[in-house]
């Protein structure tokens, strides 16, 4: 199975090493990495270049500009699927997403066609957060499942892989959501085409270093897309 982990990237130098160094540790010569960098004015495309002499394994897809994360992700996805790659990934580069717990996830995908690296299944959890922000994260959860219909425990999350013909199947191109919400749109689109998902109970750690880029605006603003899905 060869598996390309994507990691969208828009400041994020002081942790791109670490990141990609522990992810190419923790798994097997059949797993790449492309960093898909939004011209990050941090020189964190110029970090992936230079790491790229020496590591076969890495890759860098440089864009114009900031975008946004489904953008960016869906350049990813587009990239890895030209170039056959069985299953697809996404992660964060901030170690909130841990490295075992990719391998876990890897290790689960043959029982389906997506899975989901879940907080809230029995396992799951999340380490540093306050409660506030627990009861918005577990309550958009609950609420788009809801909306939607369909039992999946941790809709937001976006630590997933997906099998390359579920990608093929959804229409890439007419996915609509671009921030938060292109989580659930991934996930609603494969469930509504009856493809099988499983969900893998992962950690998910506050990040180490650097600012978070989710705020209270935008998770309010994915929540209402959750209705435009439903009806559309």
């Amino acid at each position: 199975m060869k598996a390309l982990v994507c990691i969208p990237t828009y400041n994020e130098r002081e942790n791109i090493e670490a990141i990609t160094s522990a992810v190419l540790a923790a798994t097997s010569s059949n797993t790449h990495i492309l960093v898909a960098d939004d011209n990050s004015p941090d020189g964190t495309g110029e970090i992936v270049k230079q790491l790229m002499a020496k590591e076969p394994r890495l890759h860098l897809l440089s864009r114009p500009g900031k975008q946004g994360l489904g953008r960016a992700y869906i350049a990813a996805f587009k990239w890895g699927l030209e170039r056959d790659y069985d299953v697809l990934v996404e992660m964060d580069a901030d170690f909130s997403h841990r490295p075992v717990d990719l391998v876990k996830i890897l290790g689960e995908i043959n029982r389906a066609d997506f899975a989901v690296g879940s907080r809230y299944v029995p396992g799951g959890t999340t380490v540093n957060w306050g409660l506030i922000r627990k009861i918005i994260s577990r309550g958009g959860s609950l609420y788009t499942r809801y909306i939607l219909g369909y039992k999946l425990n941790d809709w937001t999350g976006g630590f997933n892989a997906w099998k390359r013909h579920v990608l093929e199947g959804i229409s890439l191109d007419d996915v609509k959501s671009n921030g938060y919400s292109f989580q659930i749109e991934l996930k609603y689109r494969s469930l509504k085409r009856n493809f099988k998902g499983i969900e893998v109970p992962i950690v998910f750690e506050d990040r180490r270093v650097g600012h978070s880029k989710m705020s209270f605006r935008i998770v309010i603003e994915a929540l209402g897309r959750v209705w435009g899905m439903r009806f559309s």
